[in-house]
């Protein structure tokens, strides 16, 4: 403060004011953040699955074994920009369904599968963007309560379309986006690394980034500073359909089929990924490699209970107990933050 004083008692009238404050390296505010904190429970979960199962401590494992469940992570990078914006979805895993069933259908009545892809990516692309219009529009109504009547349609449509009846005999080349692999790793992971590029650079790196965590933080202010919130708003909620049709496609590869009944629980463990991630659901606050590391401990949490032949609702139980634990720790964080900066 005290710098600041100075250099403004120093400033003549026709310089600009320049106001620097140099923050000194430290070790602890750097081994502090809660991306730290994931890295030692990754580290624990492979320890405890290992200890568990002796197949689990394998080279598959950390190379193979994420095609397995990396189809719902896609979903969580847009997920990360909507909590950001202190809102949430839960219509993903319906617009996960409708999307891969409208382009399972559309193939089997001949649509080429290149195209039937291409629907699938409209089709999740158009859900989110009806989420994020009607949110626009009718902004008296709760984003709980939108996004909770776009699942019961979208998944209603699916049903609508298929009944409880499985559609496949896609082409063989369409099993390679969810089992293939180029050099030994797999394709689904490579697209992963790259959406996760796009997406940390997209939050770190742009004014479209800046603005979401501004938007969090108050969106009024934004709004009165000529930012136009609506326009974010629909951008980022039909990201969160694209990608939900992207795991539609990684999904439906991967089972071979698709029925209406598919992803279900996917918005739960995708909030779940973001929330573990360090991600603020109380807006404004959220770094991309948190997400990242929680679909890996989830994901290999998910894969050596199985592994252990423990049931689902252990692992459900399990995961939803992390969840809890990462809300508070990070409660907890802030509060100290704040507290320090206080002082």
């Amino acid at each position: 403060m005290s710098e600041i004083v100075e250099n403004r008692m120093n400033t003549k009238p026709n310089e600009d004011l320049k106001i620097r404050i140099d923050r000194p390296w430290s070790w602890k505010r750097f081994f502090f953040q809660w991306e730290w904190l994931l890295v030692i429970v990754l580290l624990l979960v492979i320890l405890i699955n290992s200890l568990l199962s002796p197949y689990f401590l394998s080279l598959n494992t950390f190379i193979s074994t994420p095609a397995t469940f990396l189809d719902k992570a896609f979903i969580v990078f847009p997920m990360m920009f909507v909590i950001m914006l202190g809102r949430i979805d839960i219509s993903v895993a319906s617009t996960v369904a409708v999307s891969a069933v409208i382009m399972a259908v559309s193939y089997n009545m001949g649509l080429p599968m290149p195209l039937a892809i291409l629907l699938c990516l409209i089709t999740g692309s158009l859900g989110g963007a009806i989420n994020g219009l009607l949110m626009v529009k009718f902004k008296e109504l709760s984003f709980v309560i939108i996004t909770l009547s776009t699942m019961i349609i979208y998944r209603g449509i699916a049903y609508i379309l298929l009944g409880d009846q499985a559609s496949g005999g896609f082409p063989k080349w369409f099993s390679f986006l969810g089992w293939g692999s180029i050099l030994g790793v797999p394709f689904i992971v490579i697209c992963f690394i790259i959406t996760a590029v796009i997406f940390g650079l997209l939050l770190h790196k742009t004014s479209f980034g800046r603005i979401v965590s501004g938007m969090g933080f108050n969106k009024m202010t934004c709004e009165y500073s000529g930012i136009k919130v609506n326009r974010v708003t629909m951008i980022v909620f039909t990201l969160a359909g694209l990608m939900s049709g992207v795991t539609a496609v990684f999904l439906t590869s991967r089972m071979g089929s698709t029925r209406p009944n598919v992803a279900m629980g996917y918005e739960l463990e995708v909030i779940a990924m973001v929330a573990l991630g360090g991600v603020s659901t109380s807006g404004g606050v959220g770094r991309i490699a948190g997400p990242i590391l929680a679909v890996y401990i989830i994901g290999y949490l998910s894969y050596g209970m199985g592994l252990a032949n423990l049931q689902a609702p252990v692992v459900l139980v399990v995961i939803g107990l992390l969840l809890i634990f990462s809300v508070l720790a990070i409660r907890i964080r802030f509060s100290v933050s704040r507290k320090n900066s206080a002082v």
